[in-house]
């Protein structure tokens, strides 16, 4: 299974790629889909692109979203929203399942607790992973913390009969 984990985003999009391969996560890819300070429509047409090239690159057979919680600022919500909308969009031109996880279901599932601070989500991507360093910035090992979380969450394949 090969889960495309994002965190969403309008001006930084953090992206990362998981496989299981038995019981072993395997680091795949990750990275950042950075947007310029440009009207919002050519913005969400970039995200577009970028995320349907890097589904077209790897394939994944799921994407997996932070499910996004705004109290304060809803001018940045609404931002948020609108390339939220486009990353679901995405997702349904490929045909792929979608699933969405709360932070406190994500850091659960990475960490064991669901009040794990930033620092412990990454040491715990870094080491699940074996990579040799810290996935940078936050917006990547957040989106690396949500393939593992919908991996570790989706139930197992149906065994056959031999």
């Amino acid at each position: 299974m090969l889960v495309l984990g994002i965190d969403p985003g309008l001006e930084r999009i953090g992206y990362g790629l998981v496989r299981k391969n038995g019981s072993r996560l395997e680091h795949v890819a990750h990275g950042l889909i950075q947007t310029p300070r440009i009207v919002i429509p050519d913005r969400l047409n970039l995200i577009h692109q970028e995320l349907t090239t890097i589904l077209d690159r790897y394939q994944p057979e799921a994407i997996a979203t932070e499910r996004q919680i705004f109290a304060a600022n809803k001018t940045t919500a609404l931002d948020v929203a609108k390339a939220y909308g486009v990353i679901l969009l995405c997702s349904s031109q490929q045909a792929l399942p979608w699933a969405e996880y709360t932070p406190p279901q994500v850091k659960q599932s990475v960490v064991g607790v669901g009040t794990a601070d930033k620092k412990q989500v990454t040491f715990m991507v870094r080491r699940l992973l074996g990579l040799s360093e810290d996935p940078k910035p936050d917006d990547v090992a957040d989106a690396l913390a949500i393939a593992i979380c919908h991996i570790l969450r989706s139930p197992p394949a149906p065994r056959t009969k031999l």
